[in-house]
């Protein structure tokens, strides 16, 4: 026990230097100026100031995603929780360990209708994997120290804790808590011999891989796998990067609008191996694809989160253990499987898929996502929110594995500028992309000012259609020809890039395209390129008058 009284504030920002937290995000408030306070004096940290609390959410999400231990958020209370929810939403449902502080009303305050003050706990527990608020300065390492574990273990995901001003001002003796880490978790070895067994009397099995607690161990091992028996692996719904996608078995990913030949794999597979998969929505098609009683389909479901097993899908074999090491496990095993030939057929298959043909449009997005392609990186961060924009690049970009995907399974809008954001204070060393759609765009550009004012390297794709695409095209299917609501007014883009200190163009045909991204690439900070498109090519599988035609 330290003799040393601390402010709660200081206390707080301890813990935090002990966890291994280097950045932290917010929009300042009143409620946690002790914080602040606090990190003024802690060089440890760096602290990002954003301009909405939507972004800080999405950032320290991204930042989870991309350090596998909480990505840390300070918002203030009332307006500033209720911007951030949009973030702690998303962190669950793409199973990513993140943190959000909310500055709260004074102990004595409480339960008067305060200024800006809301239950915490309970606007937030249906969100998040625990919810609380922290009224003893002295056990702030306590609630630190559980908020990481929490966070981490088993299904990664948020949490949310409330600070009460007046705690944070309160000087007390504490001691600090050590630094915490996920429990490891090894499948036993007969689980492993089931698996083989079953493995070893399947016709067409194939792995559906990405999702919580994935890693570069398990992307490593898990290949190594299923290469040498051949078998098939697909990526679950936005968890392209799960695999590098020039592994010899890599089959493509789930999702909005797939290869339609992985979707028959799937119907046709006799035996599923997901690893790490929730097996949620969109990567089953609403459940459709693989059901949830999947008949005629044996189901290994290899999870970190006992919780998942058995919650949706009957699973004829669950294993509770963590991706890498189910994966090392299985790439060490000495097993007589007898190698299948449709991990390379699927392949193939995916290849030709992810190879865009030219269309007569004036701006081709394809030929934008190829020529990207020869000129960057794989391991390049594609970073996106929302919207029918993404669909090319979900097709045609390959992906280099772990982690260089930064896109929510939640398909929130505005998630794109603030991930590369957090990608590109991160990862210094590597090229970082936002793509976003013209109404995407305007949920979250104003973070183009913390990406400029913070030093950030990073080039923004607006693909300006001029309306919501994604709802036009639901509406097409549903009432053609109908247009009610999704049309927008944009403005010049390339111009409010250059207002907050970027360097930009505009583009509005495919001959234009390559220039004009070798001049970007040859730009120092953030650079941002808009993309005039027409939304009769509504999609990178289909178009309006052929949604319309049927």
């Amino acid at each position: 026990m330290t003799t040393i009284l601390r402010t709660g504030g200081r206390i707080l920002v301890d813990q935090l230097v002990v966890q291994g937290c280097d950045r932290v995000f917010h929009v300042p408030g009143e409620s946690f100026l002790a914080v602040l306070d606090a990190l003024h004096d802690t060089p440890q940290i760096q602290v990002v100031t954003c301009r909405q609390e939507g972004g800080v959410g999405f950032m320290a999400c991204a930042d989870g995603a991309m350090t596998g231990r909480p990505g840390i958020a300070f918002v203030t209370r009332g307006p500033g929780a209720t911007n951030a929810s949009i973030g702690v939403h998303v962190a669950m449902q793409d199973s990513q360990p993140m943190i959000l502080f909310v500055g709260d009303v004074d102990r004595g305050m409480r339960d008067r209708e305060g200024f800006q003050e809301v239950d915490f706990a309970a606007m937030f527990g249906p969100l998040c994997k625990w919810a609380s608020r922290i009224d003893d300065a002295a056990r702030i390492p306590e609630y630190i120290a559980r908020a990481y574990a929490t966070s981490m273990a088993g299904r990664p995901g948020p949490v949310v804790l409330a600070l009460p001003e007046d705690m944070l001002c309160d000087a007390v003796e504490a001691r600090d808590r050590p630094r915490v880490s996920p429990p490891e978790q090894d499948p036993d070895g007969a689980a492993m011999e089931q698996v083989m067994a079953l493995l070893k009397d399947a016709i067409a099995p194939i792995a559906v891989v990405g999702g919580a607690g994935w890693d570069a161990g398990a992307a490593h091992h898990f290949a190594e796998f299923a290469v040498r028996i051949g078998l098939p692996v697909a990526a679950a719904f936005r968890r392209q990067d799960a695999v590098d996608n020039a592994c010899p078995v890599y089959a493509g990913n789930l999702g909005y609008g797939p290869n339609p030949k992985l979707v028959e794999r799937i119907k046709n597979a006799d035996l599923i191996l997901a690893v790490g998969a929730r097996l949620g929505e969109a990567t089953t098609d609403g459940y459709s694809l693989i059901t949830p009683d999947h008949p005629d389909q044996v189901l290994i479901h290899v999870h970190p989160d006992p919780t998942e097993l058995n919650r949706v899908y009957r699973a004829d074999l669950p294993i509770c253990a963590y991706p890498h090491e189910f994966a090392e496990m299985a790439a060490l095993w000495d097993d007589d499987i007898i190698r299948f030939k449709d991990g390379d057929e699927a392949h193939g298959e995916w290849k030709s898929w992810s190879s865009p043909i030219p269309f007569e449009t004036e701006l081709d997005l394809g030929q934008c996502v190829a020529i990207m392609r020869d000129r960057m990186p794989t391991d390049t961060f594609i970073c996106n929110g929302a919207g029918n924009f993404s669909s090319w690049w979900h097709r045609y970009w390959r992906y280099a594995g772990p982690v260089c995907q930064l896109a929510p399974t939640a398909g929130a809008m505005g998630y794109g500028v603030p991930a590369a954001v957090a990608a590109s204070l991160r990862h210094r060393d590597r090229q970082v992309v936002a793509l976003a759609g013209d109404g995407d765009f305007l949920m979250n550009g104003q973070e183009l000012a913390t990406a400029v004012q913070h030093g950030a390297e990073m080039l923004v794709l607006v693909i300006d259609n001029g309306g919501y695409g994604t709802i036009r095209m639901h509406q097409e299917r549903q009432y053609p020809s109908r247009v009610s609501g999704t049309s927008l007014k944009n403005p010049d883009f390339a111009a409010l890039a250059r207002a907050y200190g970027a360097w930009a163009e505009t583009i509005e045909a495919t001959s234009a395209f390559a220039p004009a991204l070798d001049r970007a690439l040859a730009q120092p900070g953030v650079k941002l390129l808009h993309l005039k498109t027409d939304m009769e090519r509504i999609s990178a599988g289909t178009t309006i008058s052929a949604m319309r035609a049927r």
